[in-house]
Parts: structure tokens; C-alpha cells; sequence
């Protein structure tokens, strides 16, 4: 299914929650249009299945054949998944922004200054995506099938992230929490940048963050992976 489906179907509601004219949250309606089509525009591009493809490894006995290879199993997961989302980007995430700027009345980025920093943000936001499944594909070594999991991932990804709600209009203490999280890095903040809503010092603190944010999810999946290999031996998986 193409994004514009999804996209146009996400703005029904903020149609009637924008009706009488006023802002939410700072943001206007055109705002809130540009908002979700940039959202689902560039999940297109970060989309991956790295944790789907791990599980399949693992059900299928092939996972520990990457204990012999001499490269870090990790890098070679993001590298295949950067290579299909570079395809992506090319065939699927340009179409679409073109189709939706076309449809809906998608503003152009805030500034110059924006729509470069939004490229940077959704550059990150892929290998902070990468990092949060290949964390979910290391499950599939301890239980084997992680087909319920990845179902509840993605409803919870879309939630979390910004891409369906931003993330500045959940209640109190829930939006504290998510901000202190990885989550909004994907959506939120590549969007916030778009819109200019995000600018000087704050965007700074949000690149910053993001960048930690994935950092610290690689350290931890590589981390991780390690102490899985001696499960991998034992199991054979």
C-alpha cells in the first residue's frame, strides 16, 4: 500500500479537530497536513525489517554462520537494510512527497537551514530505527518466533514516534516520558525541524539527542549480540 493511503486517512480526524480555525498546540492546520504527509513520507525511507529478517535466520538455523564470518553481524544487518532504504528513497520516498505535495497542501520546508537539518534528522532517524529492531531481533534467538511481537512493535512505533499523534499533544505525564525517550526521534523531530518549529539551540538539543539516542541503542545491540553468541552456539540457531 503506498503512504498516500495511510497519510490521507491520518489526516481525516485532525480535519475535524482543526474545524474551527484555531491552532493546537502551535500549530495550524496546514501545519498538521504537512506534518503527517512528512511523517509518512519519510518512513518510507527509514522503514526496515531487520528484526523480521533475524527471526527468519534464526527459524530457518541460519544465524550462527554468522559467528564464522569476519565481519560484525550488526554492521552487515544496518549496511543491507541502508542499501534497500537508499533503493527506498529513490523509487518510493521521492514519488510519494511528490504525490502528496500534489494532493495535499504540503508547505516547503521553514528555511534552508530546515530542510537541511530534516534531511540530516531522517538520515539518523534509519539507523535509529535499524538499532531498535536489530535490539527486537535478538528476541528471535530466545523465543524463536517474534511474529506477535513485530504486529505490536509497529502499532506502538507509529504511536510513540509522533507519526500518528505529535508528540507535544499527549497529556501530562505521558509527553514527559516519551520526550525522555528514543521514540519521538524518529518522527517527531525530523518533522519539528521541517516545520521550523525546532530552531537554533533546540534543534541542536534535538539532533543531539537523537544522535545520542542512537548511539546508545548500537552499543546496546552490539552489546547484546555478544552475549547471545553463546545461546547461538549452544542452540545451533
Amino acid at each position: 500500500m503506498s503512504a498516500n493511503a495511510p497519510a490521507a486517512a491520518a489526516l481525516s480526524p485532525w480535519r475535524a479537530v482543526f474545524h474551527t480555525g484555531h491552532g493546537v498546540a502551535g500549530l495550524s492546520l496546514n501545519d498538521m497536513v504537512t506534518y503527517v504527509a512528512v511523517g509518512w513520507a519519510i518512513r518510507s525511507f527509514y522503514f526496515n525489517e531487520i528484526d523480521r529478517e533475524m527471526g527468519t535466520q534464526v527459524q530457518e538455523g541460519k544465524l550462527a554462520m554468522n559467528l564464522i564470518r569476519p565481519v560484525d553481524f550488526q554492521t552487515v544487518m544496518i549496511a543491507d537494510a541502508a542499501g534497500q532504504s537508499a533503493f527506498r528513497a529513490v523509487l518510493f520516498t521521492v514519488p510519494i512527497s511528490i504525490v502528496l505535495a500534489l494532493i495535499f497542501p504540503v508547505k516547503a520546508p521553514a528555511s534552508l537551514a530546515a530542510g537541511l537539518l530534516f534531511l540530516w534528522s531522517a538520515v539518523m532517524a534509519f539507523f535509529l530505527v535499524a538499532a531498535i529492531n536489530f535490539l527486537v531481533g535478538l528476541i528471535a534467538i530466545r523465543s524463536k518466533s517474534i511474529l506477535g511481537i513485530l504486529r505490536a512493535k509497529y502499532l506502538l512505533l507509529e504511536l510513540v514516534s509522533g507519526l500518528l499523534i505529535p508528540t507535544t499533544l499527549f497529556p501530562e505525564p505521558l509527553r514527559t516520558i516519551l520526550l525522555a525517550s528514543p521514540f519521538p526521534h524518529i518522527n517527531f523531530t525530523p518533522a519539528a525541524l521541517y516545520l521550523g518549529k525546532a530552531t537554533g539551540l533546540e534543534a541542536a538539543r534535538l539532533l543531539g539527542l537523537q544522535a545520542g539516542w542512537t548511539a546508545v541503542l548500537l552499543l546496546w545491540g552490539h552489546w547484546a549480540w555478544k552475549r547471545s553468541q553463546r545461546r547461538i552456539t549452544i542452540q545451533g540457531g
